[in-house]
This record gives structure tokens, sequence and C-alpha cells, in this order.
């Protein structure tokens, strides 16, 4: 029998290897620490879930979703859960990723530096 983290496992590596474009595009940014020397992994999974993105240094969260995620009352468990294991959650709309990657980045950097940043607004 599969245990539940084996299958957690393969479903990252799978989600690794096809990428959607809006995850694609900040990775560029985020690997090989070229994002201010942070040291980013992708589709990582932690607890029953798997992140975006984790800076496990800043204890970082990143995930980047569609439209829908607003209001999910699944993410904001999720969230809560990720929060409870010690990461910040830092949520991107892909639109916005897609748009702007060096906004992005800098709030990423910003959140990343700065422990007391909260996203309250999304």
């Amino acid at each position: 029998m599969t245990s539940d983290l084996t299958r957690l496992r393969r479903f990252a590596r799978a989600m690794r290897r096809a990428p959607t474009e809006a995850e694609q595009r900040p990775w560029g940014a985020l690997r090989n620490r070229r994002l201010d020397g942070l040291k980013f992994r992708r589709q990582v999974p932690l607890g029953a879930w798997i992140a975006d993105f984790v800076c496990m240094e800043a204890g970082l969260v990143v995930e980047v979703d569609g439209t829908q995620h607003a209001d999910s009352r699944r993410d904001a468990a999720r969230d809560a859960g990720l929060e409870a294991l010690g990461f910040r959650v830092l949520r991107f709309w892909n639109d916005d990723v897609m748009r702007d990657l060096d906004a992005t980045c800098a709030t990423i950097i910003a959140f990343a530096r700065d422990q007391s940043l909260r996203q309250d607004w999304r």
C-alpha cells in the first residue's frame, strides 16, 4: 500500500514536470539563487500540501494562483496549516505574475527579508 507521503511526492514530481505558464515564469527568476541569493525549491510537499515555491531559510511559501482560488475556504485552511508548520504564505494571481514579474520578484524579496510582513490585502 502506498503511503500518503509517497503519493504526495509523486504528485509533486508530476507537477514539476508539467508547470503552468504562470509557474514557469517566476521559476526562471527564483531558481539557482538568482533572486537576491535566496534558495527556492518548487512543488515541495509540506505537511499535507504541495507548495508552488518555498524558501526554507525565510520560512516563505509563494503560491501562484488562478481565479479558481478567489475566496477559497480550502486555501484559507491550507494557509493556516502551512502557518502552523512555521511558514508565511504569499499569494499572487497568475495575471499579476505574467504582467509584472519584476514587481512580483520585488515583493518576494521584501517578504523573504522582512519576517514581519503579512499579506493581508488578498
